[in-house]
């Protein structure tokens, strides 16, 4: 057993490892930082469609807590679905925000993930008393912070937010192949696999295709000639 030391504005509060998905929140709560607010993204590493954050307070009642709720990336499409409703019903506040491709073109993808978390936070109906994020901290909240490393898979308001992020990214990705056909968006969600590359290589990149990435402007390249 061990323990994860979590720093506040009041000095160091010590999280046991098998304290399960609620024990920052409940450190964090024994201190008096209250509620705690989790975010996280969804759509950084891809080469088209939207980046997706989402934002999350949710409550330790037993009755509110999400059935199930782990890191997204590890739970089954039908899970996640299931997870995104209960998210959105028994949460004390939630909130998405999508960010265009054609912004994250002009940000860069850093400038534009840490903007896009700000925004999800912002957002909140509640203000939380502690922020915890997935990987990049974010300032300017006027609120204490932390960024941990797979957060949504230490902790609760994480985990949600990346639900919320994922399921409301994959569903505009299904969307997307309505839109631009032949790309397979809904299969691939815009990341760099094979099956997509050997699309944008036949078919050119669309309006969803972010140019920043390497893959995209070397098909741009290969039209031109």
């Amino acid at each position: 057993m061990g323990t994860a030391a979590t720093p506040t504005t009041a000095g160091r509060i010590l999280v046991r490892r098998d304290s399960g998905l609620y024990g920052y929140e409940r450190a964090l709560a024994r201190a008096g930082l209250t509620p705690v607010a989790g975010a996280d993204e969804a759509g950084r590493g891809a080469c088209a469609g939207p980046l997706v954050a989402g934002a999350a307070i949710l409550s330790d009642q037993p009755s509110r807590r999400i059935s199930g709720l782990k890191d997204s990336k590890l739970m089954t499409a039908a899970a996640r679905d299931r997870a995104y409703d209960e998210i959105r019903a028994k949460a004390i506040a939630w909130s998405v925000v999508v960010v265009s491709p054609a912004e994250c073109d002009r940000l860069g993808m850093h400038v534009a993930n840490v903007a896009a978390l700000r925004r999800a936070l912002v957002r909140l109906e509640v203000t939380p008393a502690y922020v915890l994020t997935d990987g990049f901290g974010v300032d300017g909240l006027g609120v204490p912070g932390l960024a941990v490393w797979k957060g949504d898979r230490v902790a609760a308001c994480v985990a949600a937010a990346s639900v919320l992020a994922k399921v409301t990214r994959d569903r505009l990705m299904v969307r997307a192949e309505e839109e631009h056909p032949g790309y397979d968006f809904a299969v691939h969600k815009g990341y760099c696999t094979a099956e997509h590359q050997e699309r944008l290589d036949a078919l050119g990149p669309c309006p969803i295709h972010r140019h920043r990435f390497e893959n995209v402007r070397r098909t741009v390249r290969v039209e031109a000639t």
